[in-house]
């Protein structure tokens, strides 16, 4: 399909400013991994220390990039189904804000003035500016999905027989968790955060805070992921050859994901005595109910899989997986499908670890959990991303991609890197090694009365897999980067590969209505929520703070 120059424009913009932001989100991510195996011994290199390393690292990659890429494959998305463009004005007004957003927090971020973190609650400290280029990030997100919206309701009043494509579900599934969760997060922001960090406020409700940021925080892992949901339903049985196995049950687990994936953010203060045993308790059975649509999503995707490889004439239990079209540099993208979803295998069991209310004792603040959601973001979120912004690029602009046999290993090596990487922290998190510390200027180095031998192995083997992810990058970014300077050769089209369902199935009303799970979704929203503010405020309140970047204690209390 053609679109308008501005439209195009945006989308370019779109993908290649996250794309260059991710570069720096990489070599943090890289020189964490040579502070916390010891290679290096020191608070700072070449003017980051490493608070503020690990939070550029954190926010780029976690929050700004997987923004970026839901808004621009949302606009791919929806363009493609409908046949519509969004209106201009939620195109542009979104993708200013995210900009302009993006850029504010880059730039105060790089002057060392918010190493808060990439979770920013209190009492960290960060600039006022950065909680409110977070919120413009934010708020862009919203208004775009506005614009969808929008044009839905004008496509089905001319199509009124038609359902909702999937691919239009999952996005649609994705923004209205988002919408519900980032409300929360921009009241911390915006009303909490920001005149605390003015000076118009001296006072801060720590726990409150916490509350208010897990509410978005775990619901932003599923934001992260749920694009690949769309791709491994809707573009990986085409790109590998065969049909989806059922329409159905993809609408069943995009639908689950709505009403689970916001009241289980709780599971990340188990720790926490503020809250009730009892809603912590009710938590991590929602927690563990989120694991049934990723496991519908791996039975549905997998029996896919077979169904193309048995078209290539495979016989047996497993001769399916050998007649799959790996390494093949026509179909490129297979490969960082496919090693997304290997690698979410482990991330989702590992998260089931999380989700139990006694496990997560064991693993909590060690680097069990780094290691688990890098299985996650690094995994199906980032392989999906890395593979759809050279697709998407590629059609948008026009130009041709060069570098085929570079960017049908990537995902491969970026696999081994992720696993090793992964395996290193969540070893190292079994034997008590701490999350988010400088190990390199105590653990981890031989002359600090601090260290601990037991922990070298473990850290050493995430620093072998983060300098493989680090390789895996590179390569991206030079063929990424060689395609922007190429000349267009085509006309610039949004098309995108569109599965085929193999049954005819019956279809189920409650599947093709989205107002019962919305409505549901705010109720048990409000069975965890109501309950575990009520604590807050009971056990928690509004105190005088006077922090320092280095020190999270209550200075004021110091000085009593």
């Amino acid at each position: 399909m053609m679109v308008s120059n501005q439209f195009k424009t945006t989308l370019l913009i779109g993908l290649t400013m996250p794309m260059s932001l991710f570069i720096l989100g990489v070599y943090n991510g890289v020189m964490q991994t040579l502070y916390r195996s010891g290679v290096l011994h020191q608070h700072a290199t070449a003017g980051i220390n490493y608070y503020q390393g690990l939070t550029m690292h954190g926010v780029i990659n976690a929050i700004v990039l997987t923004t970026f890429f839901a808004v621009v494959f949302g606009h791919y998305t929806i363009t493609n189904y409908l046949k519509k463009e969004p209106s201009k004005w939620s195109y542009m007004l979104s993708m200013i804000l995210m900009v302009i957003g993006s850029a504010i927090d880059l730039v105060v971020m790089v002057l060392g003035k918010a190493s808060a973190l990439y979770t920013f609650y209190a009492p960290l400290q960060a600039s006022a500016l950065f909680y409110i280029g977070t919120a413009m990030l934010i708020i862009g997100s919203w208004i775009a999905f506005a614009g969808w919206v929008k044009i839905w309701f004008e496509w089905k009043k001319e199509n009124p027989s038609l359902h909702m494509p999937i691919a239009i579900l999952g996005t649609f599934v994705n923004f209205t968790m988002w919408f519900m969760a980032s409300i929360p997060v921009i009241y911390e922001l915006l009303v909490l955060l920001t005149p605390w960090a003015l000076g118009l406020t001296n006072q801060v409700n720590v726990p409150m805070t916490r509350t208010l940021f897990w509410m978005f925080g775990h619901p932003l892992v599923y934001f992260w992921i749920l694009p690949a949901y769309v791709g491994y339903y809707t573009m990986l049985p085409k790109i590998a050859g065969g049909k989806l196995y059922s329409g159905n049950a993809a609408r069943l687990a995009l639908l689950l994901f709505l009403i689970l994936s916001t009241p289980v953010g709780v599971h990340h203060q188990f720790s926490e005595g503020g809250i009730a045993p009892s809603i912590k308790l009710w938590v991590s059975i929602l927690t563990f109910g989120v694991s049934i649509p990723s496991f519908m999503t791996a039975f549905t995707v997998g029996a896919s899989l077979e169904y193309a490889g048995r078209k290539r004439g495979a016989k047996g239990l497993f001769q399916w997986m050998s007649r799959l079209p790996w390494l093949r540099a026509d179909n490129y993208l297979f490969g960082y499908f496919i090693c997304g979803l290997i690698l979410f295998i482990f991330g989702g069991l590992s998260g089931i670890v999380n989700g139990s209310y006694t496990l997560n004792q064991l693993v909590h603040n060690t680097g069990w959990v780094p290691g688990h959601f890098h299985m996650t973001v690094a995994g199906p979120s980032i392989l999906f991303i890395l593979g759809l912004t050279l697709f998407m690029y590629q059609h948008l602009s026009g130009k041709p991609m060069t570098s085929k046999f570079t960017v049908t290993i990537i995902p491969y090596l970026w696999t081994v890197g992720v696993s090793l990487l992964s395996h290193g922290l969540m070893a190292g998190g079994l034997m008590g090694e701490p999350r988010r510390t400088n190990m390199g200027l105590t653990y981890t180095n031989p002359e600090s009365p601090l260290y601990n031998s037991h922990w070298v192995p473990s850290s050493t083997v995430t620093m072998v897999g983060g300098l493989i992810m680090g390789t895996a990058a590179l390569l991206y970014f030079i063929s990424f980067f060689k395609m922007l300077c190429n000349k267009a050769v085509e006309l610039p089209t949004i098309s995108m590969p569109e599965s085929e369902e193999l049954h005819n199935e019956r279809e189920i009303p409650l599947l093709l209505n989205m107002k019962p799970w919305i409505i549901l979704a705010v109720i048990l929203i409000g069975s965890t929520y109501i309950p575990s503010f009520k604590n807050v405020f009971k056990y928690g309140k509004p105190v005088e703070s006077k922090y320092h970047m280095d020190n999270p204690s209550n200075l004021i209390d110091n000085e009593k």
